[in-house]
């Protein structure tokens, strides 16, 4: 190769990844202001809910209405992720309770970290609020601070993040974690670790706001259905 042609080569290589990095930035902006714009058109639905929600929660179990979990975001920051308790305020000793004295229910926890027959669920608001994914309405003031977008991987406690190896936990934060993603609409808590591996790491791979776009679409189908909510 004459030096010329190594030069125009390198010149190629320079231009293409200013291309890229314009088109992810155009494509960041672009999903930032389609996060806010949805916020606000559905701010008129998504706030009676919360207070309605709110105050039945109040009806079934005294304690605190909202409930902040830390999870990890982007770059491996921890954030709290704010959601509508659907739990008893003891919800972390029922289940060890739970799980000491029942070896299947250990191993489907062990496997999916979610349980069909939960006990730390409350009656009947717990349920409801975790089918129709009104609990994670609260998740709104995370976007609004920019700690999670509409679209993208679900951000995971540390318990469940040490299911799987290193390399995926770091895939995971290079992106903004999600109000939902892909398997939440292609699995729910029907797949296991292994499938959320395959679907979040071919999101983080394809990310595209066609693809947000058309998740979005399946979300509201799965949420109407409540398929696959525990």
């Amino acid at each position: 190769m004459t030096a010329c042609s190594a030069t125009v080569n390198q010149t190629n290589r320079q231009l293409g990844a200013a291309t890229r990095r314009r088109q992810v930035e155009a494509d960041q902006w672009l999903k930032r202001s389609l996060d806010l714009a949805l916020v606000v058109l559905s701010a008129a639905m998504f706030l009676p809910l919360n207070g309605l929600a709110a105050l039945a929660i109040r009806l079934v179990d005294r304690g605190p209405v909202f409930y902040a979990q830390e999870r990890r975001g982007l770059g491996g920051r921890r954030i709290k992720v704010w959601k509508l308790r659907t739990m008893y305020c003891d919800s972390a000793a029922r289940l060890e309770r739970h799980l000491a004295g029942n070896p299947a229910a250990r191993e489907e926890w062990n496997r999916f970290f979610k349980l069909r027959h939960d006990p730390r669920v409350l009656p009947w608001i717990g349920g409801l609020l975790r089918r129709s994914s009104i609990d994670e309405l609260p998740q709104v003031w995370n976007l609004l601070a920019g700690e999670m977008t509409l679209v993208g991987p679900r951000p995971l406690p540390d318990y469940h993040l040490a299911a799987f190896d290193g390399a995926f936990r770091h895939q995971r934060q290079t992106v903004v974690p999600g109000l939902t993603g892909l398997w939440q609409v292609a699995a729910r808590s029907d797949g296991d670790a292994a499938v959320m591996r395959r679907l979040d790491g071919f999101y983080i791979a394809n990310r595209s706001i066609g693809l947000d776009l058309g998740i979005l679409l399946r979300t509201v189908a799965v949420v109407l259905t409540g398929r696959g909510a525990r």
